[in-house]
């Protein structure tokens, strides 16, 4: 029996270009269940990023609905889409997006406490020990390595501890061995944590380590593979 944790019905995105509107998303249902791991693949330009990011809400759709947990995103305004985020969700970058006057340990912690954790920095330490960075919890940004800041905003994204993990090319900027260790670091916070998992990538290996693969192509959805496809 299939549980959704992410729901997308006939979802459209326009958005405003130079030249007039530009139609990122056409009509794209989507059903995403617990616990699964889906992998959003496809050209440059096929829509990927811009599904991930409604998946999120951290862009709105033009038309359709979003549900994640069973909350409608469409309907939520800015404050409350924050709020939901931050208490079901993890999302990381292809670009780190840590704050570069903030130690490995700050970067982790601060979202936590603005959260309301009061073990705030206890759990940011763990979540950094579990991504091998204990030795750099006092490091900043500029003193570590891609793999490093990669690994902080992992730690990051996991420790408020969230139903829903987004990944937008997250091994993207990384040479083949970080990448390598990220793509395994992520996978087992996946199931230290046990989060459903959706990112978005152009890496054939970590699109095969998923349950499922969508390929979009010109903002549709083109053709699903893996063994919950039909499901």
């Amino acid at each position: 029996m299939t549980d959704p944790i992410l729901s997308l019905d006939d979802v459209t995105l326009t958005l405003a270009g130079n030249a007039g509107p530009v139609e990122i998303l056409h009509g794209i249902s989507l059903a995403v269940n617990r616990g699964e791991t889906l992998g959003l693949i496809g050209p440059s330009g096929s829509g990927k990023s811009s599904l991930l990011m409604l998946m999120g809400g951290l862009e709105r759709a033009t038309g359709g609905s979003v549900t994640a947990l069973g909350h409608d995103l469409t309907a939520m305004n800015e404050d409350q889409l924050a709020r939901f985020r931050r208490q079901h969700m993890g999302v990381v970058f292809q670009s780190f997006h840590l704050i570069p006057t903030m130690t490995a340990l700050e970067n982790v912690a601060t979202p936590l406490e603005l959260a309301g954790h009061r073990d705030a920095f206890d759990r940011a330490e763990e979540e950094l020990r579990a991504v091998g960075l204990g030795a750099r919890i006092d490091h900043y940004p500029s003193q570590m390595s891609g793999g490093e800041q990669q690994r902080v905003a992992l730690a990051r994204a996991a420790a408020p501890r969230p139903h829903i993990l987004l990944a937008d090319e997250p091994t993207g900027n990384l040479d083949g061995a970080n990448g390598a260790a990220i793509m395994d670091l992520l996978f087992g916070l996946r199931d230290r944590h046990g989060a459903t998992l959706v990112l978005v990538t152009h890496a054939a290996d970590l699109a095969a380590r998923c349950d499922r693969v969508v390929r979009l192509a010109d903002g549709r959805v083109a053709a699903q593979e893996g063994r919950r496809a039909a499901e």
